[in-house]
């Protein structure tokens, strides 16, 4: 099935977001720590087709790299709350 991963940035407020939610839900996950320059991020790229972060990886629902931290949240809620 996989692990969630969480690919963030230290000090992004969208990543401690949605860090914060995944903690409420007690979720395990495991987290991916991004460059700060988007030049250098190319497994996030490679995951979603973007360089921004937060990305939500959830193999055990077909999420192979969710962008956005109020969509990532809102999914977690209907999936998990």
């Amino acid at each position: 099935m996989g692990t969630r991963r969480l690919y963030r940035l230290a000090g992004c407020p969208y990543c401690a977001t949605v860090e914060g939610k995944l903690d409420e839900l007690g979720l395990d996950y495991e987290t991916r720590d991004v460059f700060p320059i988007r030049f250098f991020r190319s497994e996030v790229k490679a995951v979603s087709g973007q360089k921004g972060v937060p990305v939500l990886v959830d193999p055990a629902n077909g999420v192979t790299g969710m962008a956005e931290s109020d969509d990532i949240v809102a999914y977690l809620e209907r999936t998990y709350g």
